[in-house]
C-alpha cells in the first residue's frame, strides 16, 4: 500500500463496531467495480495464501453472495452476504454470516452488519466501512481470529496485482494508436509457450521481455509474492505477423485463478477513442455476457471485458489522448 494513502482501523467496543477507512489511488468506478464484481472480488478477497471462491452472487437488494475462503490444502470456510441496501457507486449494506457449504448459518458466530460508503476526491477513492456486531464478545472473537491482519491483506491484494500488471502494459504502449492484440492466460507455463512462439516467428519480445511477479514494485505494507509465484510471468508481449502482438500472463492458482479452455484467450481491442470503444463493446456484448463493464481505470485506460453470444472473449483497453 502507498504509505501516503489513508488507512485507519479502529474498534469501538462501547458500540460493538469496527470502523475501517481505506483510501485507494483509483477512480470511484474502478473501486466500486472491485467490490461488486464477483470475478474481481475473487482475485483479492482473501489473505494469501488463501483464495476466495464465489459460488453465486446476485448484487441487488435482497440478493446475496455465497462464497468460500479456500486454504492451499483445499479446506473451505463458507460465508454468506445478504444485500440490504444499494446506492450505485456511493454505498451498499449487507449482513454477513458464517455458514457451512449448504448455506446453514453457524450460530456460534453471530451475524455482523456491514455499511460501506465510497467517495472520490482528487483522483483517489475513500472507502469507509462500519461493521456492527451484536455483542462485544463477537468483536473480540473476530479480532482474535486475525480479522484486522487478514482484512488488511485483502485490501492490499487488488492494488498490488492489477496496478503492477497494467502499468507494465502501458509502458510497452505509450501512445493510443489503435491496434488489435491477442491476450493469453496460462496456468504457469507462459515462459515455455512464448519461447516456443519466439522460435517459430523469429521475433523478439517487446520492451523488457519477460516480466515476472517478483518484478512487481514493492512498497511498505504490500504482501509479499509467494515463492511458488515469483518466477511466473506477469506480462510478456511478442510481435508475430503483420504487426500483430500476442500478450500473456500466468494466472496462478495461488492467487485464486483457474485457467480453463475458454477463458485462456481474449481478443484485445485498443481503439483510439472512448466513443469507438463503447460502440464496439455494446455491439459485441449484446446477447452475450458483460464480464467487466467499461469504466475509467486508475491506470489511465477506459477498460472492460465481455464475452459475445458465440462464447468469444473480448478485452478493451483505450488510452484516449486528453
Amino acid at each position: 500500500m502507498n504509505p501516503t494513502l489513508l488507512f485507519d482501523f479502529t474498534v469501538d467496543k462501547k458500540n460493538n463496531t469496527v470502523h475501517v477507512k481505506r483510501e485507494f489511488d483509483a477512480t470511484l468506478e474502478f473501486v466500486w467495480e472491485a467490490w461488486t464484481n464477483p470475478e474481481i472480488l475473487d482475485q483479492w478477497w482473501a489473505p494469501k495464501p488463501w483464495r476466495s471462491k464465489t459460488k453465486s452472487m446476485n448484487f441487488k437488494v435482497g440478493g446475496r453472495r455465497f462464497y468460500a475462503m479456500v486454504s492451499p490444502e483445499g479446506q473451505e470456510h463458507w460465508s454468506l452476504e445478504k444485500y440490504t441496501s444499494i446506492n450505485p457507486t456511493t454505498g451498499f449494506k449487507f449482513i454477513s454470516s458464517f455458514t457451512d457449504k449448504e448455506e446453514i448459518i453457524n450460530a456460534e458466530f453471530p451475524n455482523s452488519e456491514w455499511d460501506l460508503n465510497f467517495r472520490e476526491q482528487n483522483g483517489t477513492t475513500m472507502v469507509s466501512i462500519t461493521i456492527k456486531h451484536e455483542t462485544v464478545d463477537s468483536i473480540e472473537k473476530h479480532i482474535q481470529m486475525g480479522f484486522k491482519e487478514g482484512f488488511t491483506m485483502c485490501l492490499e491484494n487488488l492494488d498490488q496485482y492489477i496496478e503492477a500488471q497494467f502499468n507494465l502494459r502501458r509502458q510497452l504502449k505509450p501512445d493510443n494508436k489503435a491496434r488489435v492484440c491477442t491476450y493469453l492466460n496460462f496456468p504457469g507455463n507462459t515462459e515455455e509457450a512464448f519461447l516456443f512462439y519466439k522460435s517459430v516467428f523469429k521475433t523478439e519480445f517487446s520492451g523488457k521481455g519477460l516480466q515476472r511477479f517478483e518484478d512487481i514494485p514493492t512498497e511498505p505494507g504490500y504482501p509479499t509474492v509467494t515463492e511458488a509465484v515469483k518466477k511466473m510471468v506477469l506480462h510478456v508481449e511478442l510481435p508475430i505477423l503483420g504487426g500483430h502482438i500476442i500478450m500473456a500472463t500466468d494466472a496462478p492458482k495461488e492467487m485464486g485463478m483457474t485457467v480453463t479452455q475458454g477463458n485462456n484467450m481474449h481478443i484485445c481491442l485498443e481503439p483510439e477513442t472512448k466513443a469507438e470503444t463503447k460502440e464496439l463493446f455494446d455491439a459485441l456484448s449484446k446477447g452475450g455476457n458483460i464480464v467487466m463493464p467499461l469504466a475509467d481505470m486508475f491506470f489511465g485506460a477506459y477498460f472492460g471485458e465481455c464475452t459475445d453470444k458465440f462464447g468469444i472473449n473480448w478485452m478493451f483497453n483505450c488510452f484516449e489522448k486528453k
